[in-house]
């Protein structure tokens, strides 16, 4: 078992929302390039050269609620589709406890509980992933706050055997991220290289955010043991990116290039392009800045219209759940900048929205968060939908 233990090297108000495209201040706006680990390939295994020529999304797009997958569930967070289609695995962050979702009937089966979740304020059980071996290793992947701190932890999942008791001991390949009441991030994904990618949250410490040899308020690149990622832009460290306040969405495009969600304190929420070695400005600057040191948001919004969690790209698209602006907020992209002004779906219909991901196609699932501790839960909340966007 490897466990990162040491400290990180040292090297280390218009209303609305805004569009940022096409500007050359700030040090981010630019189209960035496919990433130098990417080798020209993008995830489906094309040629990047055939996404250069993909045409820019529709400036304007729709939503269609499909169906609701299953409903009823408590405070959940994270959602990583089965590769062969056979359901959907949700974790629980309230009561540590990762379940299986039947797509077709909406069946829940629990398949245990995580040890060691100390669940309280926004911490707990939050994002998962599957392992990229998972058809043969049958990995989960899991981001949790325990009593010390936020760890990465992964578990043999075993179908085998009774419901309750599938999931194997937590083996924790990171800790140290700092927890608190607010701000423990816990989006986790596996990027199309391989790596594994994690967003934190700065705690409520504000300073961490720019103090590279900590992990609050980062975006992390981990190999699946757990160690700093091959080609990470400061050598020997986790730290991808830095400058974050808060970091829920995680999403590669078809060209291999990654764009985070991040909550705004009181005035801009952001969506970024990331940049590996990136300042992103907080607790400095929230929102678009005039300072070419950091990077700035492709887009913003006031935070009463969004304070996103998950992200998912589909077709040239950004889709992007938001938590008190109670709506699915729709970004078209040209390249690594907005291509038109965002729009908003699902307004204020399913409450809390927390969690999206690309089903195949031109489908989502969405995950509703009324039972949060924020929300105003309904009969039947919380639940999963399947949306069809365009």
């Amino acid at each position: 078992m490897i466990v990162r233990r040491r400290a990180v090297p040292a090297v280390l108000a218009a209303a609305g929302l805004l569009l940022v495209a096409g500007c050359s201040s700030g040090g981010g706006d630019e189209d960035l390039p496919t990433p130098s680990w990417a080798g020209g390939t993008s995830a489906a295994g094309s040629s990047a050269s055939a996404g250069a020529s993909r045409s820019p999304a529709p400036a304007k797009g729709s939503v269609k609620v499909v169906r609701t997958v299953a409903e009823g569930l408590k405070s959940p967070w994270g959602l990583a589709p089965l590769p062969d289609g056979s359901g959907l695995l949700v974790s629980d962050r309230d009561d540590g406890t990762i379940s299986k979702v039947d797509e077709k009937t909406g069946k829940k089966t629990e398949l245990g509980t995580v040890s060691g979740v100390s669940a309280a304020g926004e911490g707990g059980l939050l994002g998962i992933a599957l392992s990229p071996g998972f058809a043969s290793d049958h990995m989960i992947y899991a981001y949790f706050t325990s009593a010390s701190d936020n760890r990465v932890v992964r578990m043999l999942w075993d179908e085998g055997k009774p419901a309750g008791e599938q999931l194997g001991a937590p083996d924790t390949i990171f800790k140290g991220i700092p927890k608190g009441f607010i701000h423990n991030g816990g989006r986790i994904a596996f990027g199309p290289d391989g790596m594994l990618y994690a967003g934190t949250g700065e705690s409520g410490q504000r300073g961490l955010a720019q103090d590279k040899d900590s992990l609050g308020g980062k975006i992390l690149r981990l190999t699946p043991e757990g160690e700093p990622a091959p080609g990470n832009p400061f050598p020997g460290s986790p730290v991808y990116t830095y400058g974050h306040r808060n970091v829920q969405g995680l999403a590669w495009d078809d060209h291999q290039r990654l764009f985070a969600s991040e909550f705004g304190q009181d005035t801009w929420d952001e969506l970024n392009a990331i940049k590996p070695g990136g300042d992103y400005g907080w607790p400095n600057a929230e929102g678009r800045s005039s300072d070419a040191k950091y990077v700035n948001p492709i887009a913003q919004w006031h935070t009463d219209d969004a304070s996103p969690s998950g992200i998912a790209y589909v077709d040239g698209v950004i889709w992007m759940a938001g938590l008190k602006g109670q709506r699915l907020w729709r970004i078209p992209l040209k390249g690594t900048v907005a291509g038109a002004e965002p729009q908003a779906f699902l307004k204020g219909e399913y409450g809390r929205l927390r969690t999206v991901v690309a089903a195949g196609g031109d489908k989502v699932w969405l995950v509703t968060s009324n039972t949060d501790g924020r929300g105003k839960p309904k009969p039947g909340d919380d639940r999963i939908l399947e949306l069809q966007v365009r």
